[in-house]
């Protein structure tokens, strides 16, 4: 750990009381092959992401940052986090000794990276480059990022480059107005996944410039070696911006009081889940899963607005990451609810993949709609008829397959959506059995009736004979031939997967499909089948990832999966597979993550799961009880119902790694008769003992 910030987490430490549970936080792990994390300080939901930025070099680069990369172009203000595109890396920052300067091939400037002269830790980043002369040290708050740059030279210089980006991003307009000596604003507008995304930004230093040209600003740092800067960034203006630094910098007038309120930031928000592990790497894991959880949504609002959140993964998201969001970030909830309902009246929708003021419509289905009805049916939104408006108005549009939905009752691989056709049917129904819930909370019995009706789309696409989920033609028959294992990307009926993958794509009614396979025995019999089945896919399929069998952990339409064998009577193969998914696919190191992060996606998988409980129906369902893998947790939370605090405690008598099953549970003191608790039975507080067993 670097010296200096070793002592501000000292002070921190001296300051307040209990863990400090930034320290048991990896931010590699994930940083290497397809996991795509962000690398760099931030606070948990800030506007900034402030950490290196690399060369594009292909997929594993959409955050910006690939372990394996050794060439560092500048350290950015706002980075995506395991996402399957590239974009953003706006206002780069590069310092360097003028005399060492050095370009890459396509005429960037550039300094190396060397891990072992690298720290990361939660909100704070520092690098030595001696190739450039400088060491950096960075840390954030909400709205703005903090640089320390310590020279070797007497002469220093800091690119302020506009023009880069990450993966699809290309600049636009740019412009930078020098204030006066010590300070800089502008804009940076540009087109890629966000087709039209603005950002503004304020920056002063701490020593005067000497000279300026082409964005590269030049220092007299013969008798002071250090150089500070903080940019602040704004969706909305420049002097936003300037606004925001303010109201950032009121929690300290130098770097490292800065660096200590990001680390207490950090603290309060992992301290919301406290747990007793098997390990040390477990421990790890666990709380590196949980601050992966929180690099996002990110803040979209000025200091002095309403808060409002965007890059909003919601395809990824709405299965395990807002559930855990609706437990330990309550009111922040209330906010996505509101930044949902301000999308919905710029955009005529609730979103779908929000990036920095863009719907980008990636991904199929809905995924807004239920998130929506998740936080109305758990009093996370307090206007019910208003969300549930938004909520039609998203069901009834005609696009992204809705309008063959409308048409002839389904999405026929030969209508106007020729591809995935079965994938976006299947997240359709997911969102209308939400409004179907939200309707019937609401006393409309017709409405709920009709969307409980048209919830059921996906029994359209079953075929009896193979037990397969199935593209139809609008003839209704389907489509041959057909190998369940392929999975032709882009150009198949099912996203990023094949039919053995989305034939479990029914989270909403576990129920009604056990009884389309003819009862439990033979759901079980297909069920157990996914986990060994295996054979060719066919092609390149990078998303398709974490395999066992054909499970595909590494991405997200499997992850309810396993939760499923409780509804069909087997809590004991549950407790088997998700134990050997938290075992064998999540690691410690650079590749701990056995696919893309997804903005937080599977690393709450891992927390829920860790911790004994997953919300099968991601739209007000229950939380079922899998195998924890801690022996205890305490859960801080806010009953939504009365405002109150309160603590949930689960414990795992006898929890080891032979002991994976629940062999009796008690909430409260009272027999658990059911293998699941609600929300409401969480949120009021209360104590889960769980006896574990080998059998």
């Amino acid at each position: 750990m670097n010296k200096s910030f070793a002592l501000a987490a000292l002070l921190l430490l001296a300051s307040c009381s209990g863990p400090d549970y930034a320290s048991f936080v990896d931010p590699m792990i994930g940083s290497g092959g397809h996991g795509h994390v962000f690398v760099g300080a931030s606070v948990p939901f800030g506007m900034v992401q402030l950490g290196p930025t690399q060369p594009t070099r292909g997929w594993d680069w959409c955050s910006g940052y690939a372990y394996r990369d050794s060439v560092v172009l500048g350290f950015s203000h706002t980075h995506l986090s395991g996402t399957g595109i590239g974009d953003l890396g706006d206002i780069c920052f590069l310092p360097f000794n003028p005399s060492k300067r050095k370009y890459t091939p396509e005429g960037h400037l550039f300094g190396c990276l060397d891990h072992a002269l690298e720290t990361a830790e939660p909100g704070y980043y520092a690098l030595s480059m001696p190739d450039l002369g400088v060491d950096v040290r960075l840390t954030a708050g909400t709205y703005t990022g903090y640089h320390e740059y310590t020279f070797k030279s007497d002469t220093s210089a800091v690119l302020v480059d506009l023009k880069l980006g990450i993966g699809w991003d290309r600049v636009t307009d740019y412009k930078i107005d020098v204030i006066d000596d010590y300070s800089i604003k502008g804009y940076r507008y540009s087109t890629g996944w966000a087709k039209n995304q603005k950002v503004y930004f304020y920056a002063i230093f701490s020593l005067p410039f000497t000279g300026g040209d082409d964005g590269i600003f030049f220092f007299d740092t013969s008798t002071q070696k250090k150089l500070y800067a903080a940019v602040s960034l704004s969706p909305t203006s420049e002097q936003k911006a300037i606004d925001n630094l303010a109201y950032d910098t009121r929690k300290g007038n130098n770097f490292e009081k800065n660096a200590v309120f990001a680390r207490g930031e950090w603290n309060k928000a992992l301290g919301k889940i406290k747990v007793k592990s098997m390990d040390d790497a477990q421990r790890q894991i666990f709380y590196t899963s949980l601050y992966h959880s929180m690099i996002a949504p990110s803040r979209f609002s000025d200091a002095t607005g309403p808060e409002r959140y965007t890059v909003f993964s919601l395809w990824d998201a709405y299965r395990a990451a807002f559930p855990l969001y609706t437990l330990i970030e309550p009111e922040r909830c209330r906010s996505f609810a509101e930044s949902f309902m301000d999308i919905y009246k710029d955009g005529g929708e609730l979103p779908v993949w929000h990036l920095w003021g863009n719907e980008t419509y990636c991904m199929p289905g809905n995924s807004g709609v239920i998130i929506m009805g998740d936080l109305v049916l758990k009093g996370l939104y307090d206007e019910p008829e208003k969300a549930l408006e938004a909520m039609l108005a998203s069901s009834k549009t005609r696009a992204r397959g809705q309008q063959d939905i409308l048409d002839y009752g389904f999405i026929p691989y030969d209508g106007a959506e020729p591809y995935e056709s079965v994938s976006k049917a299947l997240e359709f129904a997911v969102s209308y059995s939400s409004v179907a819930k939200v309707a019937e909370l609401l006393g409309k019995d017709d409405l709920a009736s009709e969307y409980f009706e048209k919830s059921k789309l996906y029994a359209r696409y079953f075929d009896a004979e193979s037990g397969f989920l199935r593209a139809k033609a609008k003839d209704g028959s389907f489509r041959c031939p057909f190998d369940p294992f392929r999975a032709e990307h882009q150009r198949d009926d099912y996203t990023e997967g094949n039919a053995w993958q989305w034939t479990f794509m029914v989270p909403h009614d576990t129920k009604g499909l056990i009884e389309l396979f003819g009862g439990e025995r033979k759901f079980l019999c297909k069920l157990d089948s996914l986990f060994v089945a295996e054979g060719d896919m066919g092609g390149n399929h990078d998303d398709v990832t974490g395999l066992i069998g054909q499970y595909a952990h590494g991405n997200e339409p499997v992850h309810h999966v396993a939760y499923m064998y409780n509804v069909a009577g087997k809590p004991e193969r549950c407790a088997e597979v998700v134990r050997n998914v938290m075992d064998s696919l999540y690691t410690t190191g650079p590749e701990g993550l056995c696919g893309n992060e997804d903005v937080g996606q599977m690393s709450a998988w891992y927390v829920l799961s860790a911790l004994g409980l997953y919300q099968l129906d991601p739209c007000g369902g229950d939380f079922y009880i899998g195998s924890p893998a801690v022996r205890k947790a305490l859960i801080k939370l806010t009953d939504p119902s009365t405002g109150k605090k309160t603590r949930f405690t689960i414990v795992a008598r006898g929890n080891s790694p032979k002991n994976i099953y629940v062999k009796s549970a008690r909430l409260n003191g009272k027999a658990l008769e059911t293998p699941f608790i609600s929300y409401s039975q969480i949120v009021k507080g209360g104590r889960l003992v769980l006896e574990m067993g080998d059998n």
